[in-house]
């Protein structure tokens, strides 16, 4: 019996956050080494798929005095979370979204990183991309911390001493010891965490992609994690940062964008845009964050 026609080579992704085959509306372009992520007219809606209860579409409507609510072209009721968003970005680029909950920052955030797909308009990318919206993201609480980084490796595509050079970068990083041989499920949330941002941090993407700047675990490790943080930032040709702290959008960033109801209310340098957005001067909301009540 000829068992070739069933001898299948595992498909490897090259890039270490999965994305679907898209038609038109995202499209990966290989055709030049030089990093480049294009959002051209972004519109991502949510079908509320139990819309047609008139109780339901009356109680959404009168909620929608900020008009984010609609119908598609199938009359069902959809949140617009995301509304004609445009800009593009080169090499060099440090770009900041700043606005309240529920603005639509972590929304485009996803359809950057190929997670969601937009209603309409379009997302153009070229080069690798990591998105660190959950560092435990793509880990298994069944395998070991050996296994998880062997994983993570395969799935990016690393030759066998890239994997093992990984292994060994990761685990002198969370200094988790004899526990990298056990189950993720049997480690402590400090554990984890240590483990997941290792992971997460530790192959270097030309575009970067963060939903907020990472601080969590004790002293010790918030200091190594600083450091690495800071040089993933570096290493990277263009960064997509978006965070409540508009101290850390002032540091890392060269451009900001504030959003607002899923859509650009400005688009500029980082202290005349996040001045427009605290309402004040940098220096005034400093001056405040920096004061702690007796």
């Amino acid at each position: 019996m000829d068992l070739r026609p069933c001898l299948q080579h595992p498909v490897v992704h090259r890039q270490l956050v999965p994305v679907r085959a898209r038609a038109r509306a995202y499209r990966i372009l290989d055709l030049t080494n030089m990093a480049f992520l294009e959002a051209r007219n972004v519109g991502v809606d949510f079908p509320l798929y139990h819309g047609n209860a008139r109780s339901l579409k009356r109680a959404v409507f009168n909620a929608a005095s900020a008009g984010r609510f609609g119908q598609d072209a199938r009359k069902r009721t959809v949140v617009q979370a995301l509304q004609d968003v445009s800009f593009s970005l080169r090499p060099g680029d440090r770009l900041g979204l700043v606005g309240s909950n529920g603005a639509g920052k972590t929304t485009l955030l996803r359809v950057l990183a190929g997670i969601y797909e937009p209603t309409t308009g379009s997302v153009r990318a070229s080069g690798t991309i990591n998105a660190l919206l959950d560092t435990t993201m793509g880990t298994n609480s069944d395998l070991s911390g050996h296994d998880n980084i062997r994983l993570r490796g395969m799935y990016s595509g690393l030759s066998r001493e890239e994997i093992t050079a990984l292994e060994k970068d990761v685990e002198t990083f969370a200094d988790l010891k004899e526990f990298m041989h056990l189950p993720m499920r049997v480690y402590s949330s400090g554990m984890t965490i240590r483990l997941a941002f290792g992971l997460a941090t530790s192959i270097r993407p030309q575009i970067l992609l963060m939903d907020e700047w990472f601080s969590a675990g004790d002293f010790s490790f918030m200091s190594r994690a600083k450091a690495r943080m800071e040089g993933l930032v570096r290493d990277s040709e263009i960064l997509v940062l978006s965070s409540h702290s508009h101290d850390t959008v002032a540091e890392w960033c060269n451009r900001v964008i504030w959003m607002d109801q899923g859509r650009i209310v400005a688009d500029g340098a980082p202290k005349d845009v996040l001045e427009a957005y605290l309402g004040r001067p940098l220096k005034e909301a400093e001056r405040a964050d920096a004061f702690v009540p007796s």
